[in-house]
């Protein structure tokens, strides 16, 4: 079991700890040019921050069975990992923050829509095995954000309350999973336009912008 805490940061993957939105574009677009399907960028960007079982039903022109949806996920995943092989790096900021937050007693946690293995590359490419004290993929949950699960299955790992915790996140439907599960929110604009993440409680540009003190105060504020 993890190490109790009584305050925490729970971390969304993509867009937040590494910069991988292009990869995961292109290997959308990979996954449409073998079905034959049209995709387009608009597409891509309404359903980031989404599981591969949200979005596969929206993008395909044809219903698609449950088989049809885990192979096509498998797939446009391992074409993800072919590309990001090798070129993945933590974002500015984020090594030092997260050494700094732990440093000053904030369990740590990674929250995201991607399937595990994609999680074991980024942790195994960036050398961060070990930092985190929690991690929830999307195996762990039955609904995907906007849906509040996965940040609510993070604090359940980490022993922490809702109101101690707060999640960080550069995708709309993280910052609004964020929001629903109660808890307060940081979002980048990783991807994103800043009025585009207005509901976060705080919003910057990269996360070398952030200490732990800064954390420290929006739970302070609640």
């Amino acid at each position: 079991m993890a190490r109790q805490h009584d305050k925490a940061v729970i971390f969304d993957l993509d867009g937040v700890l590494v910069d991988t939105g292009e990869f995961h574009k292109q290997s959308w677009y990979d996954l449409a040019a073998r079905e034959g399907w049209a995709y387009r960028e608009e597409q891509f960007y309404a359903t980031f921050g989404m599981q591969n079982a949200q979005i596969l039903p929206l993008i395909s022109p044809r219903p698609l069975g449950g088989g049809e949806i885990e192979e096509m996920a498998d797939w446009k995943e391992r074409r993800y990992r072919e590309l990001i092989a090798g070129r993945l790096h933590l974002l500015p900021g984020v090594r030092e923050l997260l050494a700094e937050l732990k440093e000053d007693g904030f369990g740590l946690a990674v929250g995201t829509s991607t399937p595990r293995a994609n999680l074991e590359f980024m942790l195994e490419q960036t050398g961060a095995y070990g930092t985190f004290d929690a991690t929830v993929t999307s195996e762990e949950v039955r609904q995907g954000k906007p849906a509040p699960e996965t940040f609510l299955r993070a604090a359940e790992k980490l022993g922490v309350g809702v109101g101690r915790c707060v999640v960080v996140e550069d995708a709309v439907a993280g910052v609004q999973a964020g929001k629903a599960a109660g808890m307060a929110v940081v979002a980048v604009t990783t991807t994103r336009r800043r009025e585009e993440l207005a509901e976060a409680d705080r919003i910057v540009d990269s996360l070398a912008e952030l200490w732990a003190g800064d954390f420290a105060r929006l739970l302070a504020a609640r």
